[in-house]
């Protein structure tokens, strides 16, 4: 029972790698050079690419018994970088509405740093109940809500025009679901925090860049 956890663990390993190392990727690069949204997040993507080259040519060679030619590399490489370009393009710009409390967030979320909108297109794959309360905010919207300005929030516009953090239900999902989302991010090197405000809610956020 034992060993078959452990292969059943690997393949999931094996599934999720490429996803961690996409949003991890760039968080590092965006973290440690400073580096500008898109540059960041190609970077996340150049390690990804990496991966699953080494995947197609381990796929091939169980099969083939060989690495394969330079044209074979080279095809992999063009294939890597098709899929994950088109999974990025999907997951910045196509949110369901129904993971969104309200239809203003579609335009609040062109404004959310590219790497958190990744990050959260990611993790309602898995988690298709999801769903994003709040965005980008201006200081009128505390006034709204009935809460103090926090000129220091992450939810408005920084120096990049990007806003660095989003908030998520909570409320009517279990303790193991949210613990789970929690953790998930902080593993992609987000900062997370439970807050109250008008309904409870799980702040995420990213830090920003220096600049």
């Amino acid at each position: 029972m034992f060993r078959i956890l452990i292969r059943i663990f690997k393949w999931i390993l094996v599934l999720v790698l490429p996803f961690i190392a996409l949003i991890r990727g760039a968080i590092y690069f965006h973290s440690n050079y400073n580096l500008g949204p898109w540059i960041s997040l190609a970077g996340g993507v150049g390690i990804t690419v990496i991966i699953l080259i080494i995947y197609m040519t381990v796929i091939h060679g169980m099969f083939s018994r060989t690495l394969g030619s330079v044209r074979a590399f080279k095809t992999r490489t063009y294939l890597a970088l098709l899929v994950l370009v088109g999974y990025c393009i999907h997951a910045l710009f196509f949110i369901s509405s129904n993971n969104m409390k309200h239809k203003e967030l579609e335009s609040e979320l062109r404004s959310l740093h590219p790497i958190v909108r990744v990050a959260v297109s990611t993790i309602i794959m898995i988690d298709k109940g999801l769903v994003i309360t709040d965005a980008t905010r201006k200081s009128s919207d505390y006034e709204k809500m009935g809460l103090p300005v926090n000129e220091r929030s992450l939810h408005y516009p920084q120096k990049d025009g990007y806003a660095y953090a989003i908030d998520l239900r909570t409320r009517q999902r279990s303790g193991m679901r949210n613990v789970l989302l929690q953790n998930y991010f902080r593993l992609m090197g987000f900062r997370t925090l439970y807050h109250t405000g008008t309904a409870p809610h799980l702040h995420i956020s990213l830090k920003p860049s220096r600049s």
